[in-house]
């Protein structure tokens, strides 16, 4: 028995659509990520010790909501970690402690002994000093640190 036309329609209609659910649907259950499960990784990067390792020199600061200020022509900021403890030269003075490294947060302290000494760059050092001791997160990539946190921003370069 032959179909009408429209009848012949919804019935092409009908398989288009049915073929395009089942696309769409197919489409929808894949993943776009990697299906090697050793090239994907959901867990946090772990730095370790040993990639800080050794002497950094501060390149600038940046309190939270400030602008970036860079090292004051003629001062020496450098963070050295060695042993489980860090130093820091802060011009003329020295400051060392303890810290702890988490995951991607470095804890710097509880607190840091510092001299006292009086430099042309105290109020640039007490900036840095707050800026450092506490957690912030970590991010190094080749030559480059920087520590952030709620405080601000401090970025090192080797």
């Amino acid at each position: 028995m032959p179909l009408d036309m429209n009848t012949a329609r919804f019935s092409f209609a009908l398989v288009v659509v049915a073929s395009l659910t089942s696309l769409v649907s197919a489409c929808a259950d894949s993943s776009l990520a990697p299906t090697s499960p050793s090239s994907v990784s959901n867990a946090p990067h772990t730095l370790t010790s040993d990639q800080l390792a050794g002497a950094w020199n501060l390149v600038s600061i940046q309190r939270a909501g400030e602008a970036e200020q860079t090292v004051p022509s003629g001062a020496a900021y450098a963070l050295t970690f060695a042993d489980g403890r860090l130093s820091t030269r802060a011009d003329c003075n020295i400051c060392g402690g303890a810290f702890k490294l988490a995951g991607e947060t470095l804890t710097a302290g509880p607190a840091l002994a510092c001299t006292r000494a009086a430099c042309p760059t105290m109020e640039f050092e007490s900036i840095y000093t707050s800026l450092l001791s506490g957690d912030s997160t970590v991010m190094l990539s080749g030559n480059s640190l920087v520590l952030s946190s709620t405080r601000g921003v401090l970025r090192f370069s080797r």
